[in-house]
C-alpha cells in the first residue's frame, strides 16, 4: 500500500497536520470553528490530496461500470459527479468511489490507500472489454471547494496545488470538513463502515445505489432489504456529552445499559467538534435499539439523532449546509 506523501499545502500559514488516515493533509489552519463557518458560507476549499485517484478509460467504460457497480452510468452526463459502490455477492460494501466522466475517461477518487484493492478487483473483471485502468494518484489530487451554487470536488494536477490554493482560498482543514460531513450524516467508507455494511444501513440507497437499473453483484440483498425494510443496523448521529475535553476512539464499542448489565449495540466511527452542535459522532447501531435511549461510548453519554430510518433504510437527516 502506498504511503501518501505530506501535502505541499502543509506549508501554508497556520497549517497543522492531521493524524491517522488524514495525517498527510492539514487538520486546521488556525481555527477550525472559523473554518467551518467559512465552508458553510460557500467559500474556501479543503485539501483532500491524500485521497487516491484512479482513471478508467476506453469506449466501454460506462457500460462496464454500469454492469459492475450500484450506480446507473448509462445516462451519466459529462462532468456530472456521482458516487458508486462495488458490493460482495452478499451485498456488503467492498469498494466506494466518487467521480465524473469527461467524455474520454471516468475519474474517481477513493479513501486513502483504498485504490489498490479496488483496481485489483476491477482488473479481474475486464475480460474482453475495451477498458483501461490506471492509478493516477501521483499526478492528480482531490480538493473540495465551497461555492455559492453548491460545493463540489475538484481534480487538480498535483504540481498545481499551490496555485489552486491561491485561487480557491481561504484554506480550511479536515477538522472543519469532517465536522460538517458528520453533521450531515454522510458516512466515510472504511471509517464509519465495516466489512458487514450493506448500503441500506448507511443511507447510500439513492445517492450511490440506483434502484432502477439492471443486475449487478449484491443487488438481491439491496433490493430485498429495500422492499421488506428493517435493515439489521442503522447509521446514527450521536450527540456526545461535552463535559470531557475528548472525542471517542474510532471503533469504540457503543454500550447500552449501566453497571454490570451493559451490552455492546454498535460501534463509533468518525467524531468531531461542531461549531454549533458541539461534540458529535457517527455510529453504527443495531436496528432494534430504541432511538430515545442514551448510550455510552468511552465512558461518555451519547444521545441519538436519526440519520437512517430504522424501518426503511433511507437517509432522512436534513441536508445541512456545508
Amino acid at each position: 500500500m502506498r504511503s501518501p506523501l505530506p501535502s505541499p499545502l502543509l506549508s501554508l500559514p497556520g497549517a497543522v497536520a492531521g493524524d491517522g488516515v488524514d495525517a498527510p493533509v492539514a487538520a486546521h489552519y488556525g481555527s477550525f470553528n472559523a473554518e467551518q463557518r467559512t465552508l458553510e458560507s460557500g467559500a474556501g476549499f479543503v485539501d483532500l490530496s491524500h485521497r487516491d485517484v484512479v482513471r478508467i478509460s476506453g469506449p466501454d467504460r460506462l457500460t462496464w461500470l454500469h454492469s459492475l457497480t450500484t450506480q446507473h452510468f448509462l445516462a451519466l452526463q459529462p462532468r456530472e459527479w456521482t458516487s458508486a459502490l462495488i458490493l460482495s455477492p452478499q451485498g456488503h460494501v467492498e469498494h466506494a468511489m466518487t467521480g465524473y466522466d469527461d467524455g474520454e475517461s471516468f475519474w474517481a477518487h477513493t479513501e486513502p490507500g483504498a485504490s489498490g484493492s479496488m483496481l485489483e478487483f476491477l482488473q479481474r473483471m475486464v475480460f474482453m472489454t475495451r477498458v483501461e485502468l490506471a492509478d493516477v494518484t501521483d499526478d492528480w489530487a482531490v480538493a473540495w471547494r465551497g461555492r455559492s451554487d453548491g460545493p463540489t470536488y475538484d481534480l487538480v494536477p498535483r504540481g498545481e496545488l499551490m496555485a489552486y490554493a491561491d485561487a480557491a482560498g481561504p484554506a480550511c482543514g479536515m477538522w472543519a470538513f469532517e465536522a460538517l460531513r458528520i453533521a450531515r450524516g454522510e458516512p466515510r467508507h472504511l471509517v464509519d463502515t465495516d466489512e458487514r455494511t450493506i448500503p441500506n444501513e448507511v443511507g447510500w440507497v439513492g445517492p450511490a445505489v440506483h434502484l432502477d437499473k439492471g443486475c449487478y453483484r449484491g443487488q438481491e440483498t439491496v433490493a430485498r432489504v429495500h422492499t421488506l425494510g428493517r435493515p439489521p443496523r442503522r447509521l446514527t448521529l450521536l450527540h456526545l456529552d461535552g463535559t470531557e475535553n475528548r472525542l471517542p476512539t474510532r471503533g469504540a464499542e457503543l454500550l447500552l445499559g449501566g453497571g454490570g448489565s451493559t451490552k455492546a449495540v454498535g460501534f463509533v466511527g468518525s467524531s468531531a467538534r461542531h461549531h454549533e452542535l458541539g461534540p458529535i459522532a457517527l455510529a453504527m447501531v443495531k436496528r432494534n435499539v430504541p432511538l430515545e435511549v442514551t448510550l455510552e461510548v468511552d465512558g461518555m453519554p451519547a444521545t441519538q439523532e436519526v440519520v437512517v430510518d430504522p424501518e426503511v433504510g433511507l437517509h432522512v437527516r436534513p441536508n445541512l449546509k456545508g
